[in-house]
């Protein structure tokens, strides 16, 4: 195993220090991601993380953005990668590249292209296929080359490159080969920088096979105050010292009270996810399981982060300069700190709920000690410890809430060209200047109070402001009198001058500049509130629109003569797609009782000869819409992709990596038979084969409700049988397992048929029915007490046909747009639009007086909104209302932006597509608040 790794001396690591042009680093690491925000806006974004303190970005680089289509590449506009890295580079900020092939990123299929999902024979993505790593390769011979000329070696700003993300998450079969093949690919492009590898649950082999030439780092998200979390950070960096690694935590939460917390652990790079947020522009939001199991993702991409969607600095960016001006104070001796895991101290007074002390031995000597305060509520403590010969303690402080503090103990004073030391201080160091003729050191601390004792020689007694000057055997200790703002300055011996200022952490926040005198220069930070641009009176028009109907400019997809498929294996990898098909009912008096509509994702919006059932979103499971006796000759059905899974869970179908979109089939069921009631069941849960089950006496089963009986064993494990007869003028029969919990085995006619997916319950049984001759279902069902079995229905029908697929993405529904606005009638909100039905709202819109955009918020219910501004999509919103409406995440779920620098001529065309998504209540919108940033 490679045990240091070095990019021709320029970026190295080691288990001690991550080490830039020989100077050891600690990387203060913001995401910001190009493709969410506007390419006008990149070097204002780049400029506000370096303002807060930030050395370096990370950055990914989607696939799919990259390639829409396969073989055809796009690097221009908002997708010129090169330029982004390039305004990075002259932003002053290392960068953390990120290409994938997978992002995750809460991105449509976290960048994976989905035409890989439908390419025959099947591509086993994210593992060391050949198959999946040819077109790897295609996109690595993309993107590389780009990372090369803007590595740090060739005169860029590129530091390390990140391979694969969060593996250990996925199951991958071969990680160490799948690994070594991106690693093989990254060296032939020339890439000199360290390569990486994340875990995001910790499986350091998992993720990254621990192959040779790539580095393992971690990410965190706990909870902010986990009084457990330096143990378990401590664990891995004491492992990956041990490989001679620095501890890099490439992803974690926003909080600068949780980035102190990991300092204190040693780690050398800082990297909370999503400081600078974004908008998922166009269709390139993703689905995933945090709605428990379903959420779709909103445009809105914004975790809280220090700067908002727009560019408003938040609170948080005065927390991340105090943290960047802290870590720049002690430079090397701090980016070579190591924890000390013998460390004597501790910690008295209110202790419930403070965390630590823990100690980072300075390089070239002394300690930070830092302790943590997990509670909302302010603690009084005191810290017990070595010091020296002079005290072993520091006094009582104040640990507000929510707060960690570092705190300096026998620094030495030539750390900053002063002989002498700093024994210890109750008032954490935020700042260090050398000038001319001096240095000056600014600390802050809780209430105007607190300590600082000094080992230092002074021509004449020191002169003081807002302290008490105190001179002990071997030192001077400096007693805050309660003042906002105390300083005592030194003479020495050599002329220049020594100044000590302590503030209140309130004004240390705002501290632009200390100097000699003792005085300080500070800008008092305010949050970005909206300005006074008051909201522009919008003339609105307005078309409403027949739902099932696909755009003029659709593209057919799928004719008549062709064989159902999903949307990916048609060519169809985003947006909208229309279907339809003839019912096919066998004699005219047969009465259609519902429709089963398979394998069904995103978004389905039903309708039976024009007329609305309701929306859906199954994700990606089979799904049973009664129609009441309803009498239809043809289905149709609206349907959009709202994204691809960027995570992988088996939960329901459309979660897995790889899943594909658009409806399985159709089946119209003429007849329900619920089959719950009076099952045999072998309660010892032992399955017998056909041969053998002739020569017991199964009469002697019990006969129950399936799933009810009861057991004292747990878990509890029966196998259920029951005989049923098919009808035989349907053509089709689906067995579905309604509610069931626990895990199920299913055999029909002692022929093994699989698991049944508790979401997902429904089975095709066309393969074993022969019309009029008996059918026998067994079930093995294991359970934990309490689960319950469901009821188990069969529906007979026959299929849906002749179906006809067309497809929309945004040039498409744009070009609707611009065909509907010569019909449209003069508007006003707030707006109803009946269960079903399909709409666009126009206004021309002009710039704020800003020139800086506009947020628009909306308040409704029932309703979809795709919004255009011009030819782009800016938001996709679903206001609350309807059964199918998901849990909607990762930001504002009421509101877009439309930025700035896309007005042209100071004016944009907004083009807004309503789908009335509630079948029991029409759309609403009752207002759009148009809201200056």
């Amino acid at each position: 195993m490679n045990t240091r790794v070095e990019s021709e001396s320029v970026v190295s690591l080691s288990g001690q220090a991550v080490s830039i042009h020989g100077e050891s680093v600690i990387l203060l690491c913001a995401s910001l991601f190009y493709f969410r925000v506007p390419s006008e806006l990149w070097k204002e974004r780049l400029d506000q993380v370096k303002e807060a303190g930030y050395n370096c970005i990370d950055v990914y680089f989607p696939w799919n953005f990259h390639e829409p289509q396969e073989g055809k590449w796009d690097f221009n506009g908002m997708r010129d990668a090169e330029k982004f890295l390039q305004l990075a580079s002259e932003a002053g900020l290392w960068v953390v590249a990120r290409p994938g092939p997978y992002i995750c990123s809460e991105w449509d299929g976290g960048a994976l292209p989905s035409y890989l999902y439908a390419k025959e024979p099947f591509v086993r993505i994210r593992n060391n296929d050949p198959a999946f790593l040819q077109h790897v390769a295609r996109w690595y011979a993309q993107i590389l080359p780009i990372l090369r000329r803007h590595e740090v070696t060739s005169g860029g700003s590129v530091i390390l490159v990140q391979l694969e993300n969060e593996l250990d998450f996925y199951g991958c079969s071969d990680p160490a080969g799948y690994m070594a093949a991106l690693r093989d690919m990254a060296v032939a492009h020339g890439l000199s920088v360290p390569l990486i590898a994340c875990a995001g649950q910790g499986g350091l082999l998992q993720a990254s096979g621990l192959t040779d030439g790539v580095v393992p780092t971690c990410n965190f998200y706990p909870d902010d105050q986990d009084p457990h979390f330096e143990k378990k950070v401590l664990h891995y960096r004491h492992v990956l010292h041990g490989m001679n690694y620095p501890l890099l935590v490439t992803e974690t939460n926003r909080s600068h009270y949780l980035l102190r917390r990991l300092l204190s652990t040693g780690t050398k790079l800082l990297g909370p996810y999503l400081q600078v947020s974004g908008t998922n522009f166009g269709f390139t939001n993703a689905i995933n399981n945090w709605g428990k199991p379903l959420a779709f993702l909103t445009s809105d991409y914004d975790f809280g982060g220090m700067i908002s969607p727009e560019g408003h600095l938040r609170a948080e960016a005065q927390e991340a300069k105090l943290l960047a001006r802290l870590i720049r104070a002690y430079g090397r001796a701090i980016a070579e700190a190591e924890p000390d895991s013998g460390g004597t101290w501790s910690v008295q007074g209110e202790t419930e709920g403070v965390f630590g002390p823990y100690v980072l031995r300075l390089q070239g000597g002394g300690e930070l000690i830092f302790v943590t305060n997990g509670e909302d509520r302010a603690k009084q403590i005191n810290l017990l410890g070595g010091m020296g010969a002079h005290t072993s303690s520091t006094g009582a402080l104040t640990l507000s809430a929510s707060r960690s503090l570092a705190l300096p103990v026998n620094v030495p004073l030539s750390l900053w060209g002063v002989p002498g030391q700093l024994i210890f201080s109750t008032a954490e160091l935020y700042m260090a200047g050398q000038q001319n003729d001096g240095t000056v050191l600014a600390f802050h601390t809780e209430g105007n109070h607190g300590r600082i004792a000094l080992a230092i020689e002074a021509v004449h007694a020191p002169l003081a402001q807002g302290m008490q000057v105190i001179r002990r055997e071997g030192h001077i200790e400096l007693l805050l009198t309660g003042e906002e703002t105390a300083y005592c300055r030194f003479e020495l011996k050599d002329g220049r001058r020594f100044t000590v200022i302590v503030t209140n952490r309130l004004k240390a926040l705002h501290t632009e500049t200390i100097n000699l005198d003792g005085t300080m220069t500070a800008t008092m930070f305010q949050p970005k509130l909206n300005n006074s641009d008051p909201s522009p009176a919008l003339e609105w028009q307005f078309v409403s629109g027949e739902g099932w109907k696909p755009p003029l400019q659709a593209v057919s997809a799928l004719t008549d003569e062709a064989k159902l498929d999903f949307l990916e294996r048609l060519g169809i990898y985003r947006g909208y797609a229309w279907y339809e098909a003839n019912v096919n009912l066998i004699n005219a008096d047969d009465q259609l009782r519902g429709l089963l509509i398979r394998q069904a994702s995103d978004v389905v919006s039903l309708y039976a000869d024009g007329t609305y059932l309701g929306t859906l979103t199954p994700g990606g499971a089979s799904v049973f819409v009664p129609v009441d006796g309803r009498d239809a000759k043809k289905i149709q059905a609206r349907v959009e992709i709202w994204g691809h899974s960027n995570f992988n869970d088996l939960r329901l179908p459309a979660l897995c990596l790889p899943s594909l979109k658009g409806i399985g089939g159709v089946t119209a069921i003429t007849a329900i038979h619920d089959i719950t009631a009076n099952w045999s069941v072998n309660p010892s849960g032992e399955r017998l084969s056909p041969s053998a089950a002739t020569k017991i006496d199964e009469a002697l089963w019990p006969v129950v409700g399936f799933g009810s009986w009861l057991s004292a064993d747990h878990p509890s494990q029966q196998v259920f049988r029951k005989k049923f007869v098919p009808t035989a003028k349907p053509s089709a029969w689906i067995l579905h397992f309604r509610n069931l919990q626990g895990y199920a085995q299913l055999w029909v006619n002692g022929v093994e048929v699989g698991s049944i997916h508790p979401m997902d319950a429904f089975i095709d049984l066309k393969p074993y029915v022969t019309p009029g001759q008996e059918l026998q279902l067994e079930v093995h069902l294991l359970r934990t007490m309490g689960q319950p079995g469901g009821e188990v229905v069969i529906y007979e029908g026959v299929e849906a046909s002749t179906f006809t697929v067309a497809a929309a993405e945004e040039a498409e529904l744009k070009a609707e747009a611009d065909h509907r606005i010569a019909s449209a009638a003069p508007g006003h909100l707030p707006l109803s639009l009946d269960s079903g039905k399909t709409g666009w709202l126009f206004a021309a819109i002009n710039n704020s007086a800003q020139g800086k955009g506009w947020r628009v918020r909306a308040a409704g219910s029932g309703l979809k909104l795709t919004v255009f501004m011009d030819e782009r999509i800016v938001g996709r919103l679903w206001l609350p209302g309807g059964t199918g409406r998901p849990t909607m995440t990762g930001g504002s779920t009421n509101s877009f932006y439309l930025p700035g620098p896309w007005f042209h001529d100071n004016q944009a065309q907004l083009s807004i597509y309503l789908e009335a998504a509630d079948e029991q209540a029409p759309g609403k919108l009752e207002s759009l608040e148009v809201i200056s940033v």
